[in-house]
């Protein structure tokens, strides 16, 4: 019980912070809120000594000859646009509010409509890159609500604002687990849309190249596509310089082979993004430990 107690306090410091930004700026506009969010998010990247080694070592994975400085530069772009895609995601109301704000374009829509259509399910595959919600946000708009796959967080303060913002973007919210794939499996079977992100390590998974190095990655996605003759999707929100309004990308579908090679795609596809923009990727999800 002590044990308890003492981890309770320690999850109560750990969100002060972004207790303080939920509430003290409520009275001004989302996108004032989340800049100001992303501005500490950033300068946390900047004096955090262990995010500054852990990104360090992850970027140079990719990019060896990058130069300190323009590594510094990009650990704080990072954490700027982590910041703001944070809060959005924990005040999705708001976020969703402004459909005005998701520029949409790409063949995966057309694709996603057709599935909508038929009374199928469908998969959309992507990561944890610009504001990834933006996707779910313009499905919902669009009358094909999105659920996802999320994995529960340890701090239980977190948890609870997390859970509520991710839900507001769609449901089902799965957890991962054995539970989770049984409700995930009967979602899609039903004709249910469901969103999961692809860039995180799965233990269990395959040695697939991403940004050029092998990751482990789930093949679940596109096993299940295959299996239910389901759409996979790759989507992604990429955040515009200014920061409060979003390029909303759905791509072709997967083609139908085999799940290794499907899944290839999809890490291809979003190793791209990235090259293109590695600002807006959240470098520090450790993906390539253990591979």
């Amino acid at each position: 019980m002590i044990s308890d107690f003492f981890a309770s306090l320690w999850h109560r410091a750990q969100y002060i912070p972004l207790w303080s930004a939920l509430s003290a700026t409520r009275l001004r506009s989302l996108d004032h809120r989340a800049r100001l969010f992303g501005g500490m998010v950033g300068l946390a990247m900047r004096w955090f000594p262990p995010a500054r080694w852990r990104f360090d070592r992850e970027v140079l994975r990719v990019f060896p000859d990058m130069p300190r400085g323009q590594r510094a530069a990009l650990r704080r772009e990072m954490g700027r646009n982590m910041g703001r895609t944070l809060f959005e995601i924990l005040r999705s109301a708001e976020f969703q509010s402004r459909p005005d704000r998701f520029h949409v374009s790409g063949p995966g829509l057309a694709a996603l409509e057709r599935a909508r259509a038929a009374g199928k399910g469908a998969i959309v595959v992507s990561g944890h890159f610009g504001q990834w919600d933006a996707v779910r946000a313009v499905l919902k708009a669009r009358g094909m609500e999105t659920g996802a796959v999320y994995r529960k967080q340890k701090n239980r303060f977190y948890q609870r604002g997390f859970l509520a913002g991710i839900e507001e973007g769609g449901r089902p919210v799965i957890a991962t687990g054995r539970s989770g794939t049984m409700e995930l499996v009967r979602h899609l079977r039903r004709g249910g849309f469901l969103a999961i992100m692809l860039d995180e390590k799965y233990a269990e998974g395959e040695r697939v190249p991403f940004l050029g190095l092998p990751a482990l990655t789930s093949t679940a996605p596109a096993a299940l596509a295959l299996k239910y003759d389901l759409p996979l999707v790759p989507a992604y929100g990429t955040r515009r310089p200014d920061g409060s309004e979003f390029d909303v990308e759905f791509e072709a579908p997967i083609p139908h082979s085999d799940p290794l090679t499907m899944t290839k795609a999809v890490n291809d596809s979003l190793s791209a993004r990235i090259l293109e923009n590695p600002g807006q990727w959240y470098w520090l999800l450790r993906r390539w430990d253990g591979a």
